[in-house]
C-alpha cells in the first residue's frame, strides 16, 4: 500500500506502536491514512478516528482490516471498549491535506475562506474574529499562540472589523503583517501564531487532546502502546504532563493528569525519558517536522486513573 504522503516521523511511531497481526491499533488522527496505511502494511487491524468528513477518500481500498469511524478521538474508549486495543497513534494539529487545500482556510499563504473546522458544523475562525470582544481574542492569541503582541492585534482587528468584516485568510494575514511590521525575510510569517491560536480555539484542540489521552488510557490493554506527535510546546507539555504522573515520575499540570491519589499505582511507562525529535535528513526534507517530538508510553496492568468531574 502507498500513502499520499508520508506523516512526520513514521517509521519511529511505527516502532514505539508495534503493530502485527493479531493486534488492534488506533490512528486517532487518520488525515491522509499514512500511519494507517503503515499499521496494516504491518499487519494490525486499524480503526481510524477523523473528525474531517472528507477524508473519507484516503480510506478507500484499505480493506476489511480497516475502519474508518468519523469522530473526535477522544471517543475511542466508549465507542471500542475500555482495554480493547494494543496501540493508540495521535498525530497532533493541521494536516499537510488540510493547509495545502486553500478552501479549508487553515493557511495564511493561500487566499480561502477563513474557515479553519476540522469537522463540518460549529462556529468558523471568521465567526470568532468578527465577534469576539477585543480582550478575549487578545487572550486567545497570547495563551493559545503564544503571540506577543497579541494586544495590539486584538485593537486593529476590532478596528476594521468595524467597518468590513473579515472573511478570507490573506485579508486578515495581511492586516497582521502590517501589524507586526512585515516579514522583512524572516523565517517565520507574521501571522503564524494568531493562525495557530484561532484554529485551536475554533477547534478547541487542546480540550480535545486532554479528553483524548484519558480515552486511550481507557482502550488500551495491558501492554499497549501509545504515541504522540506534538508540533508546538503547548500540546508538548500537555502529553508530558499526562504520561509523567502516570509513569510516576511528576505531579500533574492538567486537569485530566490530577497528581495520583496515594498508593496509585503507574498507568504508563514511558518507553523513553525524553521526547524523540526527526532526523536531520527528514528536517530538511519537510519543514513541517521541524518542531515535531513523539512521546511514547507502554500501559500497565494498573487500574485507570479516573478523573474528577
Amino acid at each position: 500500500m502507498t500513502s499520499p504522503h508520508k506523516p512526520v516521523l513514521l517509521d519511529e511511531v511505527v516502532a514505539a506502536i508495534g503493530p502485527a497481526p493479531g493486534r488492534h491499533v488506533v490512528d486517532g488522527t487518520f488525515g491522509a491514512g499514512g500511519y494507517s496505511r503503515a499499521f496494516l502494511d504491518a499487519g494490525a487491524q486499524v480503526t481510524g478516528f477523523d473528525r474531517d468528513p472528507t477524508t473519507t477518500r484516503f480510506a478507500e481500498g484499505l480493506g476489511s482490516r480497516f475502519r474508518l469511524v468519523l469522530a473526535p478521538f477522544s471517543s475511542m474508549a466508549d465507542l471500542l471498549g475500555e482495554a480493547s486495543v494494543d496501540g493508540v497513534a495521535l498525530d497532533l494539529g493541521v494536516s499537510s491535506m488540510q493547509l495545502d487545500e486553500a478552501d479549508r482556510g487553515f493557511s495564511f499563504l493561500r487566499d480561502g475562506p477563513l474557515d479553519m473546522r476540522m469537522g463540518a458544523d460549529g462556529p468558523t475562525a471568521a465567526d470568532l474574529v468578527n465577534t469576539a470582544e477585543p480582550a478575549e481574542l487578545a487572550r486567545l492569541l497570547w495563551v493559545y499562540g503564544e503571540e506577543r503582541q497579541s494586544r495590539r492585534i486584538a485593537a486593529a482587528i476590532a478596528r476594521r472589523r468595524a467597518e468590513q468584516a473579515f472573511t478570507r485568510t490573506t485579508d486578515l494575514a495581511n492586516l497582521i503583517e502590517r501589524v507586526l511590521g512585515g516579514r522583512r525575510g524572516a523565517r517565520v510569517h507574521p501571522a503564524t501564531r494568531a493562525f495557530q491560536a484561532l484554529r485551536i480555539a475554533v477547534n478547541d484542540e487542546l480540550a480535545e487532546l486532554e479528553a483524548g489521552l484519558a480515552a486511550a488510557e481507557r482502550a488500551l490493554r495491558p501492554g499497549g502502546r501509545l504515541a504522540v506527535v506534538t508540533f508546538h510546546s503547548l500540546e508538548d507539555r500537555i502529553v508530558k504532563g499526562f504520561l509523567g504522573p502516570r509513569s510516576g515520575r511528576t505531579p500533574g499540570t492538567s486537569r485530566h493528569a490530577p497528581e495520583a491519589p496515594r498508593g496509585a499505582d503507574p498507568s504508563f511507562a514511558l518507553l523513553s525519558v525524553r521526547s524523540t525529535a526527526p532526523g536531520d535528513a527528514e528536517a530538511a526534507a519537510n519543514p513541517r517536522a521541524r518542531s515535531a517530538r513523539l512521546r511514547a508510553a507502554e500501559r500497565t496492568p494498573a487500574p485507570v486513573w479516573r478523573v474528577a468531574a
